[in-house]
């Protein structure tokens, strides 16, 4: 029996901002309480279902994952661990404790099946969440930390940012996430762009090269593109990826279109996410696979409210698929309705 239904109408009765604080709330107590954690992992579990992913050095037990934006500062990460994701990825985590732009920044589009965001990466700096996974890790799941730039650094200076970041999360993260796509901080889209992205990935890639002799580990340097990118900037972006030695792609971000959305809330600005994202994301998969000829791993978001959404990406070349939106409308049980779908279809 699926419980979400009267949780959701409870939680839609709240502003979409604070609904999302009180989940994360209830979802970190939960972690707290071995009792809890155990029936969560009775409730939840996929153990049955799961098809392990090997890629980039990492064994994930399985390809569902939260999406970055969902938990910000870790707070809830040892309950979501318990909802059968084979991985998390925090963040996106900032160099410096930053609020965000003004509210309401989240807006709900029910007859869409999505939502908009302008978030601006609102979180409480990247010593917060590091102390936070000092204290431990959550157990059973790969886990990623999303690193963006803060609101206030120029855009000429955004390597230091992430350079920062990498120090302070190569040794706590299995792998991390370089987010230059976000619609919500003014001028980061242009780090996409072939001169900035192929700056900024060189001096990421030196800083990896550094860190894995001193630490002995290595951590797989992922990249978050937008889905708004043309053809021939998608190209240029993959290119200079690909030269730069990254690990993998994680397609796609939020989506400034507005086409074919029939909520009045579609006004609002900031990055669309959910349903309607759905197709374009996967186009952009595909292109990316093809640009690659399969050899770049990629990770697939967008609009995933099923094993039939789940399986359109992994068709088109998506090693890993991640959720969010679909979350907030589905609950957690889509976790594992995606994974007994898979499973049954042989994916």
């Amino acid at each position: 029996m699926n419980l979400y239904p009267p949780i959701r109408r409870l939680l839609f009765q709240f502003d979409p901002e604070r609904a999302h604080h009180i989940t994360l709330r209830l979802l970190g107590i939960a972690g707290t309480l071995p009792p809890v954690r155990k029936l969560l992992r009775t409730l939840f579990s996929t153990s049955s279902y799961d098809l392990p992913v090997n890629i980039f050095g990492l064994k994930f037990p399985n390809p569902v994952g939260l999406a970055a934006g969902y938990d910000k500062n870790g707070i809830g990460m040892h309950g979501l661990a318990c909802l059968g994701f084979g991985h998390l990825e925090l963040g996106t985590v900032t160099p410096e404790p930053q609020i965000g732009n003004p509210r309401p920044r989240i807006f709900r589009l029910p007859e869409d099946q999505a939502l908009i965001n302008r978030m601006g990466f609102p979180n409480a700096g990247a010593e917060r969440l590091r102390r936070r996974l000092m204290k431990g890790r959550p157990e059973g799941v790969v886990l990623g930390v999303n690193i963006g730039k803060g609101m206030d650094t120029p855009l000429e200076e955004a390597e230091h940012d992430y350079i920062s970041l990498m120090r302070s999360f190569y040794t706590l993260a299995d792998y991390l996430a370089v987010n230059v796509s976000s619609p919500n901080t003014i001028g980061l889209r242009r780090l996409q762009a072939r001169d900035h992205l192929e700056k900024l990935l060189s001096s990421l890639m030196h800083e990896k090269d550094a860190l894995h002799h001193q630490t002995d580990r290595e951590v797989p340097v992922l990249i978050k593109l937008a889905p708004d990118l043309s053809e021939e900037e998608l190209r240029d972006a993959i290119q200079v990826i690909s030269e730069a030695g990254l690990d993998g792609v994680i397609a796609t971000n939020t989506t400034l279109s507005r086409e074919g959305l029939r909520s009045p809330a579609q006004a609002e600005e900031g990055g669309l996410s959910g349903q309607p994202l759905h197709r374009l994301a996967i186009d952009r998969v595909e292109k990316i696979s093809q640009l690659t000829d399969g050899r770049l791993p990629i990770i697939g978001v967008g609009g995933i409210y099923g094993p039939d959404g789940a399986k359109a990406f992994l068709d088109v070349g998506a090693s890993l698929i991640q959720l969010y939106t679909g979350l907030v409308y589905l609950g957690p049980m889509i976790v594992k309705s995606i994974l007994v779908g898979l499973h049954n279809s042989g994916s």
